[in-house]
């Protein structure tokens, strides 16, 4: 490879930056705050048709008021299995079947959990910052390589530096953004 695509490396990084802030989030997510929603129950995965499968693959999933999740399963048979699926989870739920819908109330969170889920939210957020920093890591070893092997100058390298660094401050701020808003939604109440 003679000619080096410096646009290319930057459009990687900002690929595998992007791909790590998408985990964040989807990480993110899957942790309760007092709210209902819908992602939580991204987690459980349920007993049916002989193999284990995404509660929302089996079951209309809403969220009727604040504190409430219902799940409709498109099979009545499914019922029971749903809500032991729920139940089994480490989510701390409690639900309970009508017959035909699954009512999963949220309770409210204690302070106590409030907190130790912030500092679980702080160690999902400081894991996607290390992740994007080992990105920059590799790109920037990357640039000194190609400037040791007199693929580009070192004006080049200087360049690329200062670019790695802005999409990695970007994201890295990103990051931060959605520490934030988590933390709200967590002990803003």
């Amino acid at each position: 490879m003679d000619v080096i695509d410096l646009k290319g490396l930057y459009a990687e990084v900002n690929k595998r930056m992007a791909a790590t802030l998408e985990h964040v989030k989807h990480e993110l997510a899957g942790v309760r705050t007092g709210r209902a929603s819908v992602a939580i129950l991204d987690v459980v995965h349920v007993d049916a048709y002989g193999s284990k499968m995404p509660l929302n693959q089996l079951a209309g999933l809403s969220v009727p008021e604040p504190a409430l999740i219902v799940a409709q399963p498109f099979d009545p048979s499914q019922l029971g299995a749903i809500e032991k699926a729920i139940r089994a989870s480490d989510l701390g739920l409690n639900p309970s079947n009508d017959g035909k819908v699954v009512r999963i109330p949220i309770p409210p969170l204690t302070d106590e959990r409030r907190k130790e889920l912030s500092r679980h939210v702080h160690k999902l957020t400081e894991e996607g910052r290390n992740a994007v920093r080992q990105v920059r890591r590799e790109a920037n070893e990357k640039l000194k390589k190609l400037l040791k092997d007199h693929k580009i100058s070192e004006d080049d390298e200087r360049k690329g530096l200062d670019e790695v660094q802005k999409i990695t401050d970007n994201h890295i701020k990103l990051t931060d953004d959605l520490q934030k808003k988590k933390d709200q939604e967590l002990l803003g109440h």
